[in-house]
């Protein structure tokens, strides 16, 4: 993994597959590559690092035509090298492929291609891939595809071009996310890309491709074929695929004046809890309207218990939304890993609902909890940002964030959406259940009031900015929080570790004397999480206990608590709503504070080292 685009027209083909590279920046990667049908046959560059390498590669040889493919790499298997960078080609260099995704058994693979001939160059999994369509090739490069593909197990997206069957790019999908862009123009142009933001500049009509389709394109067009057909020559008629509108624009993608995408993502977060909550919220019944789990109601309204599953901040959220569901709806909820969730033999019973929360949704891990969900008799609905995505489309219904594309590898406004969201399916599951209609009145308006309590929030950076010039030569923190509060210690400590590369650790307060006290002193900065709330007199405790043993604190509190001042090192003061929405109020200085550290460290807070934006391998 970790980006691919390509294009087919009548232009040049470097120019868009560079620019469509610059748009997959955001997701992270390590060497990037490039193959266009030229005049003489294919011609691959590629280099390790940033794009900005592969620019000037092509600026010292440069190579024309038009028809190409293209990838970012985030390794998984081999060194972030030139040598394994994408695009792969076979023995005698007559193919080039780019590939998201794992192949499980490429060992066995390599070993069965080396016994009858194939010589091998990388260290990576993909050129496996590569070797199999070679070996398969008898003319027809999608059917040598197809072929290949059933000896290959594991998650792929790839593009393949073949010298032998020219001005064509052939794509494939198995569990990781490609979708094709259609030219709006009339010239028959057609783009592939993982993520749609690398051809926004060029159409805004997409077709997403499903599992286990194959897609041709050539200048003159493109279609679509199931891959089973392709494989047995048989029925192979195109599948009539529906044709998407993106709308939003470039501008939601570029950083309009901020220095990081991630900063700016933090201050949309007023403007994106309007957006999660526009046309949601009924004031009058007190109560929230989902429309995409209209076709849910039976199973919601006789659920006996919800699972929720998701990966890294997701499961942060999930968190979140286990103490908003149980405490209004009174529904019994788990919440689990996603990546554990199948691989532990769950048992569910008729009446569980679960429910997958991804930002992308294609983060691969929750992708199979919600098909291991499925595959056991199990209902699954989802929550995700990303309209059309693989999780989308696969469970029985969902509900959308609405967020806009999050561009910051560290999700910020997505994480702040996905606890809305779930706010709003707890009220709206606990008024089916007898939730007071006035109670329902009540926490609509607190919802109503969260954006502009953000805003206020957002005031105060100058103040978190101060607070991060003194911790930022820190080796290790500690969050603690109590309640629905302790998940936003995760998230905080979360939010550090993967833009500073500061050790950081979430726990609930009362945890902290069962072990972490011990590394506490002088040296250690301890983030409190202690809003006035129900258990707020046992957080005081757990400062006290941590300023006798000389730890250094930083307490998050909610406006008119001033004796709190004088019991710690910083204070950083937000404004009070409902106990059980306050974490999305707390949320934001710990993401202020975890970028500013960041960036007084020099780290590159967009593109942290070793991260994807959208994981699609387990």
């Amino acid at each position: 993994m970790c980006g691919i685009v390509g294009y087919a027209g009548q232009g040049e083909a470097p120019p868009v597959l560079l620019s469509g590279l610059r748009r997959l920046e955001y997701r992270g990667y390590d060497s990037a590559g490039l193959a266009v049908d030229g005049p003489s046959g294919l011609e691959v560059r590629k280099s390790a690092g940033r794009i900005d390498n592969l620019a000037a590669l092509l600026e010292r040889r440069p190579v024309r035509g038009t028809t190409g493919i293209a990838h970012t790499r985030w390794a998984t298997h081999g060194a972030p090298t030139r040598n394994n960078a994408h695009p792969h080609t076979d023995c005698e260099g007559q193919l080039a492929l780019v590939h998201n995704g794992v192949i499980e058994n490429c060992d066995i693979l390599r070993t069965k291609l080396t016994e009858i001939g194939h010589r091998f160059a990388t260290d990576t999994d993909t050129e496996v891939l590569a070797h199999l369509i070679e070996e398969a090739f008898e003319g027809n490069l999608e059917r040598a595809v197809a072929a290949a593909l059933t000896q290959a197990e594991g998650t792929l997206g790839i593009a393949v071009m073949s010298n032998a069957d020219p001005a064509k790019i052939v794509v494939a999908r198995r569990s990781a996310p490609l979708l094709l862009g259609i030219g709006e123009d009339g010239d028959g142009a057609t783009w592939v890309a993982s993520d749609v933001a690398a051809i926004l500049g060029h159409t805004r009509q997409v077709v997403y491709l499903d599992d286990d389709e194959i897609a041709v394109l050539t200048p003159a067009g493109y279609e679509t074929i199931e891959l089973g057909a392709e494989r047995r020559r048989v029925g192979r008629e195109p599948i009539r695929k529906e044709i998407s509108h993106i709308d939003w624009d470039l501008e939601r993608i570029e950083r309009a004046g901020y220095p990081h995408f991630m900063l700016r993502e933090i201050h949309e977060q007023p403007n994106t809890l309007r957006d999660a909550t526009r046309g949601r919220l009924l004031e009058e019944e007190g109560t929230a309207r989902l429309g995409g789990l209209d076709e849910l109601e039976p199973q919601i309204s006789r659920a006996g218990r919800i699972i929720l599953t998701g990966c890294g901040t997701s499961w942060h959220a999930a968190l979140v939304g286990e103490y908003l569901i149980e405490a209004l709806a009174r529904v019994p909820v788990e919440v689990e890993y996603a990546s554990e969730f199948r691989y532990r033999k769950p048992v569910l019973a008729a009446d569980t609902l679960v429910g997958g929360i991804s930002q992308s949704g294609e983060t691969a891990d929750t992708l199979a909890a919600v098909r291991e969900a499925r595959r056991r008799g199990g209902v699954a609905f989802g929550i995700v940002n990303v309209v059309g995505s693989t999780i989308a489309r696969e469970t029985d219904a969902g509900v959308y964030l609405h967020a806009g594309p999050e561009i910051g590898v560290a999700s910020t406004k997505a994480f702040v959406a996905q606890i809305t969201a779930l706010a709003l399916f707890a009220l709206m599951v606990a008024r089916r259940r007898g939730m007071d209609r006035e109670a329902g009145r009540r926490f609509v308006r607190a919802i109503r009031g969260l954006p502009a309590l953000l805003e206020e929030v957002l005031e105060s950076e100058t103040r978190i900015r101060r607070v991060a010039e003194e911790f930022g030569d820190a080796r290790n923190f500690l969050y603690l929080g109590r309640g629905p509060n302790f998940p936003i210690a995760l998230e905080g400590a979360l939010k550090l570790k993967e833009i500073s590369y500061i050790h950081a650790e979430g726990y609930p307060a009362a945890e902290m004397k069962h072990g972490p006290i011990a590394l506490i002193d002088d040296e250690m900065p301890v983030v409190f999480i202690a809003p006035r709330d129900s258990v707020y007199p046992k957080v005081l405790l757990n400062i006290e206990e941590v300023k006798t043993r000389g730890g250094r604190v930083i307490a998050l509190t909610t406006r008119g608590d001033e004796g709190l001042a004088a019991k710690v090192d910083h204070l950083i003061r937000v404004p009070k709503t409902l106990p059980l929405l306050q974490p999305i109020v707390n949320a934001v200085p710990l993401q202020l504070l975890a970028y500013h550290i960041a960036v007084l460290r020099g780290c590159d807070v967009d593109r942290p080292r070793n991260l994807a934006k959208t994981v699609t391998v387990e």
